[in-house]
């Protein structure tokens, strides 16, 4: 026995520029409240080794107050390129990689240079 199941067609791909910018707005505004978490562990880390504050409540990696301080400015970093695509700008990307196609500039002409 053979069973098919028929599900109704979505929508159709489409093959265009920022269609997922609704969901750029969307991870930018949930990386601003995640910052400011990073923020508050690294400081209440650095008032515990200050002496200001109650002990610390994790350990290992995530103990250090830099590495909670390096995580919120790269959320709000992420955030901000994400609300800057999701409003319509471009989102910059650094070509680095050498996956990315770079642009064969012409060689420049000798000028002729003519006497006086």
């Amino acid at each position: 026995m053979i069973l098919r199941i028929r599900l109704p067609r979505g929508r159709p791909v489409e093959r265009r520029l920022g269609k997922n910018r609704h969901v750029a707005l969307a991870l930018a505004a949930m990386c601003t409240p995640l910052a400011l978490m990073a923020y508050v562990l690294g400081c209440w880390r650095l008032a515990a080794d200050m002496g200001l504050a109650s002990e610390f409540a994790l350990s290992g990696l995530f103990s250090h107050w830099q590495v909670w301080m390096i995580a919120g400015v790269a959320l709000q970093s992420a955030g901000a390129a994400l609300n800057r695509y999701g409003l319509g700008s471009r989102l910059p990307i650094p070509r680095v990689l050498p996956s990315c196609p770079r642009v064969a500039k012409e060689p420049a002409r000798p000028r002729k240079v003519s006497a006086p």
